[in-house]
């Protein structure tokens, strides 16, 4: 399995910071964000890692990345996306990476306390489709939310919501994404939201309607690190 960071996006929220340099590139603590989604990848045994990025900041990921082998990384590789397509549309540039591969993707602003190994594993198995992971949040509203019909082991996702008002749970899809090889074409067939993108949530919306998306809860601490009260949030935890 191959490991897809999703590093793009102008970070308008962390303005005036993101005017210098590229959101993924601000420190959490001691290291800047994008280690954190590299290390994530590496405790699943993923080594072989594609980072997609975009703007004028670019060049600062190979300046400090390299070839990724002080990180442990055994093949890194680049892409860059032009404009503000969303994630879906910078999915799309990891189809020769991927080369008929499943992928676990990664977004880069997306720090867990624990380790994806098992799902990772799980997904390895799985015959096809794709896996989504969840986390309760304290603000649902912010995110991608998911409805579960059923209860006990026969508990599943009904329906994938993005930024509702009223959200049918608090469990959150994070941005740690499993897919196999029709992902790309899933990306090719969307038409943009109302906000103009390719939303991941349409191509997660996709897989649950076929029938072959799966899902865990994670273990441990998860943050975004998009805003300055999330940012700050990463830091501290």
């Amino acid at each position: 399995m191959k490991g897809v960071i999703l590093a793009g996006g102008l970070g308008s929220r962390l303005r005036p910071l993101t005017l210098v340099t590229n959101k993924h590139l601000l420190p959490v603590y001691d290291r800047p964000m994008i280690y954190y989604p590299i290390q994530c990848l590496l405790n699943a045994g993923i080594s072989d890692i594609l980072i997609v990025t975009g703007g004028e900041h670019a060049g600062d990921f190979l300046k400090l990345l390299k070839n990724g082998k002080d990180l442990g990384v055994r093949h890194l590789a680049y892409a860059y996306q032009e404009g503000e397509g969303g994630i879906a549309d910078a999915l799309k540039l990891a189809e020769d990476f991927a080369d008929g591969e499943k992928i676990c993707v990664v977004l880069g602003d997306n720090i867990v306390e624990g380790n994806i190994r098992r799902a990772a594993g799980d997904f390895f198995t799985q015959r096809s489709g794709a896996k989504i992971l969840l986390k309760e949040v304290p603000d649902p509203q912010r995110f991608g939310v998911v409805r579960f019909e059923g209860e006990g082991e026969h508990k599943r996702v009904a329906e994938i919501i993005e930024k509702p008002s009223s959200p049918p749970s608090n469990c959150a899809v994070i941005g740690i994404y499993f897919y196999d090889a029709d992902v790309f074409k899933v990306c090719q067939s969307l038409k943009p939201s109302g906000r103009g993108e390719l939303e991941i949530t349409d191509v997660n919306n996709y897989y649950l309607q076929r029938g072959d998306l799966t899902h865990e809860i994670i273990d441990g601490w998860w943050t975004d690190a998009g805003t300055f009260e999330s940012l700050y949030r990463a830091t501290d935890l």
